[in-house]
């Protein structure tokens, strides 16, 4: 029988887990979890359509960060190992079902840095890791960092890489709004820095946009070092935000790799 202060931490831990994945328990026929991790600036608007075009089997689950969506007032992490952890303590009741990550850029690194810590709290691995449009944590990056540029440095950039529309890009107030969680998101990627050790247990699938100019094939191929098990790599039409895109042939993908978890 479980005493006071045990049902007072569950309690407390099935809160703080909600706070971070409402959406979970949405499917009562799920046998497998998808958690989704979003690109610097995005939120779990961008996993909004996935549950309907993946198996019903599969329960997508995006996390929702602090400093944007419903959690708008919430200060926004700027330590990426901080963020990850806090992650992997909150999902630990939500591992009851076999389970995979998608990641998306700086969603890619989360989900990359969640699986190390899990494994170092001896928690289950997922089934499987689906990493898109993100070097390698062991590839030095070749920009220098963004977050503490001049704000129309950027906006430029944003508008280099293609993922925020023009008309948000040109509004002043909108761009005002946005520039505080944009320089956290990219701190945290600009400030990371890879530590190496053992390769993880999960097969990884890479994703890369055809198009993309700084994350091409021959450096995600990288990411095959970072797995003990099989490893495959994938190239969409598109750019950096394909995941935008070519969204019918990712959940092409996904259905296929994830339905064999299942059944």
């Amino acid at each position: 029988m479980q005493s006071a202060v045990d049902l007072n931490q569950t309690v407390s831990m099935s809160k703080e887990t909600g706070i971070w994945f409402s959406n979970t328990g949405s499917s009562a026929q799920a046998k497998l979890r998808l958690f989704c991790f979003p690109y610097a600036g995005g939120s779990d608007h961008i996993f909004r359509n996935w549950g309907l075009n993946l198996p019903p089997l599969i329960e997508v689950c995006p996390v929702l960060l602090p400093g944007r969506g419903v959690r708008l007032r919430t200060p926004a992490y700027t330590n990426l190992l901080a963020l990850t952890s806090e992650i992997a303590n909150v999902m630990r009741p939500l591992l009851d079902l076999p389970f995979a990550f998608f990641g998306h850029s700086m969603g890619a690194l989360m989900a990359f840095e969640i699986t190390r810590e899990l494994r170092r709290l001896e928690e289950p691995q997922p089934s499987h890791l689906f990493l898109a449009a993100h070097l390698p944590p062991q590839v030095p990056r070749e920009r220098e960092p963004l977050f503490n540029r001049p704000d129309s440095e950027i906006i430029e950039q944003m508008r280099e890489i293609n993922g925020t529309p023009t008309e948000i890009l040109d509004h002043p107030e909108l761009m005002e709004m946005m520039m505080p969680l944009l320089r956290a998101d990219f701190e945290m990627v600009d400030s990371y820095t890879y530590v190496p050790d053992a390769p993880l247990n999960s097969p990884i699938t890479v994703f890369g946009g055809l198009q993309d100019r700084d994350v091409t094939r021959e450096k995600l191929q990288e990411w095959e070092k970072q797995t003990t098990g099989s490893f495959s790599l994938r190239m969409f039409p598109g750019d950096h935000f394909f995941v935008n895109t070519a969204s019918s042939f990712i959940y092409q993908v996904l259905g296929r790799e994830l339905y064999g978890y299942i059944t």
